[in-house]
């Protein structure tokens, strides 16, 4: 057989084009494609606007991989209702190399109980927690998000990574101390956005293409849980957080009202959001339902598709042209995995502790999600000054609490 030399060999390789990119001023919140429009002032919530997609829809807990084949200690700070279910996911991690060993909480007799169901030392304080284990690697914040800042700070400048609840804090200039804190410390660092790891959410992604119009329902029973933020940052910044990615465009409009019927917070609200694409998406969230209800419904050209975060279901209408120039109605659903979405939040979390990497919900991305929880906030509060809603609002509490006081003895 004749040798080739390097030349020859060097000329039977494929040779590419080299991608020229555009320059940094035309891709800048560029999204999709969508002519940029100068009437009014654009706000990118999202980092996202200009950078493509990119969403992984395999199982988290699939992926993870201990590279280095060590265990991995973890603790849980805060365990209400949020914190005991992180406790019992991160009991399930054991098999994949996970030690759940310390349950924190100021409440000690609650930290000992859930320690005695799940594992672990209970501590009634984290700076208790973190001398007694000095190789902790990592920790859920479950804590009010009043305290958010104030524990991830000291478990971060204490060397351990954090996966703090959502919302990310109370103000912006709180996130931009978490983002600062996680960048100086060199710390993974993911915020709680659950649904995201939702197995419906995760099938949907391969159905995007340009969605134009949303609408998002998110309504739950009464509960006394999570009172100290209102409704917009229990529950609706959920879906806040899920359309900023779908839509991949800045706000360029919103509208918002919202009343305060059980707490001194909002309860009830409703949103419309008008993004630079022209898509448009209406958010109504209440915690004062009578039924739980926890869906997103969107359209697109020639497509219709509906999630359903609780039932974990996808369905689709997609219209297509026929030969007789009748069109066809095709309904779809996708294959969705049966995954818990908090087994795959942890899972993915821990798997960005182990390798050092960016995880999926980074503080950037609840950094977006509370700037446009709180401009809804703004503008509620303006509704509610013109329509003088804080007036009947606080009339209805005196009549609630003159009707408690009649019975009491």
């Amino acid at each position: 057989m004749k040798m080739l030399n390097k030349e020859a060999i060097r000329r039977l390789q494929p040779r590419t084009k080299a991608i020229r990119m555009p320059p940094a001023s035309a891709r800048i919140r560029n999204c999709k494609g969508f002519p940029q429009r100068s009437r009014r002032v654009k706000i990118c919530y999202s980092n996202s606007c200009s950078t493509p997609r990119h969403f992984s829809p395999a199982s988290a807990s699939a992926r993870i991989e201990d590279v280095n084949n060590q265990k991995i200690q973890v603790a849980v700070v805060g365990v209400g209702s949020f914190g005991r279910n992180h406790a019992r996911v991160y009991k399930e991690l054991a098999g994949q190399g996970v030690e759940l060993a310390a349950i924190v909480d100021t409440d000690l007799s609650r930290a000992q109980t859930v320690a005695a169901e799940f594992g672990g030392q209970a501590f009634a304080s984290l700076g208790g927690m973190l001398a007694a284990f000095p190789a902790m690697k990592a920790i859920s914040v479950a804590v009010p998000t009043v305290a958010h800042l104030a524990s991830a700070r000291e478990a971060m400048e204490r060397g351990v990574d954090v996966l703090i609840e959502k919302p990310l804090a109370l103000s912006l200039a709180e996130a931009d101390a978490l983002i600062a804190l996680a960048k100086q410390h060199g710390r993974v660092a993911q915020v709680g956005h659950l649904e995201r790891f939702n197995p419906a959410v995760r099938a949907t992604w391969a159905l995007l293409s340009r969605p134009m119009f949303f609408e998002v329902h998110r309504l739950s029973v009464f509960t006394p849980r999570s009172l100290d933020v209102d409704v917009v940052l229990d529950l609706m910044i959920h879906d806040l957080d899920i359309v900023l990615k779908m839509a991949n465009s800045p706000v360029r409009e919103l509208r918002a009202v919202g009343l305060p019927v059980l707490t001194g917070k909002v309860d009830i609200a409703s949103v419309r959001i008008e993004f630079e694409s022209g898509c448009i998406a209406n958010f109504t969230a209440s915690r004062i339902s009578t039924e739980r209800v926890r869906k997103l419904r969107f359209f697109q050209p020639a497509q219709y598709v509906s999630l359903d975060y609780s039932r974990r279901d996808v369905f689709s209408l997609t219209v297509k042209p026929t030969a007789n120039g009748v069109p066809q109605v095709v309904p779809y659903k996708p294959q969705v995995s049966d995954e818990e979405p908090l087994h795959a939040e942890l899972s993915s979390f821990l798997q960005a502790v182990r390798r050092r990497a960016t995880p999926e919900v980074t503080l950037e991305d609840g950094r977006a999600a509370l700037a446009l929880a709180i401009d809804i906030q703004r503008q509620m509060a303006e509704h509610n000054k013109r329509a003088h809603l804080d007036e009947v609002a606080q009339a209805m509490h005196r009549a609630i609490a003159g009707t408690a006081d009649g019975f009491t003895d």
